[in-house]
């Protein structure tokens, strides 16, 4: 079992199993969810992930909403306007708007490799060396929101969390692929040992950071 954080302890972990049996009907439900979104969709849950780094997944909600109710997929535009709208703003609005753009002339190619049955890892690996934008925490967060388990999307309240719990030593700087798939490892082992599935521990970790369990 990973080392505990002594701050934390026992209680810690009893409050962390306390919070899932509270929550878990609602995260269960949610990763259904996710597992019943329609390949018709996959190339919106795309535009999701790569707006969200940096931005809260609020605003990038409200700016894939936008690109949606404009038929961004069907008929090509600038999506720049609606990424800079206040209500909506995603930081770094010129690069996402080239990268959602070229993802859309790509997503021909990437339809093809989502349909060939790939396990998620695998899918992963080709999704970061393919995708522009798309990382290893982007493309974990696009494959379990199409409903792929397994992959840790490692975002600062994850990071945090795991911290907290002892599972980190340190928060880490730059993710390497190396270093992602480490903690992805450790993350793995915590969840095992906690008897929590690593997809629930993620929506949990979300939950008590925001109060809500979104996407």
């Amino acid at each position: 079992m990973p080392h505990v954080n002594p701050l934390g302890g026992r209680a810690a972990l009893k409050e962390l199993r306390a919070l899932h049996v509270r929550d878990r009907a609602r995260i269960r439900k949610r990763l259904r969810e996710f597992r019943s979104v329609p390949p018709a969709e996959y190339f919106y849950e795309i535009a999701y992930c790569l707006l969200t780094p940096q931005s809260s997944a609020r605003n990038a909600g409200k700016a894939v909403e936008a690109l949606r109710d404009g038929c961004f997929f069907e008929r090509s535009f600038d999506p720049e306007p609606l990424l800079r709208r206040k209500e909506s703003y995603i930081r770094f609005h010129r690069t996402k708007a080239k990268r959602l753009l070229r993802a859309r002339e790509e997503y021909p190619v990437i339809a093809r490799r989502l349909s060939t049955g790939s396990e998620g890892g695998e899918l992963r690996k080709w999704l970061v060396e393919n995708v522009s934008g798309l990382g290893w925490k982007e493309s974990s967060h696009f494959l379990r929101n199409i409903g792929h388990s397994g992959l840790a999307i490692l975002d600062r309240h994850v990071l945090k969390n795991l911290r907290g719990l002892g599972v980190l030593g340190k928060l880490p700087g730059a993710l390497t692929a190396k270093r992602y798939l480490a903690i992805e490892q450790k993350f793995r082992e915590f969840s095992s040992s906690v008897g929590i599935p690593m997809d629930e521990l993620d929506l949990l970790f979300w939950s008590m950071e925001t109060g809500e369990i979104l996407k």
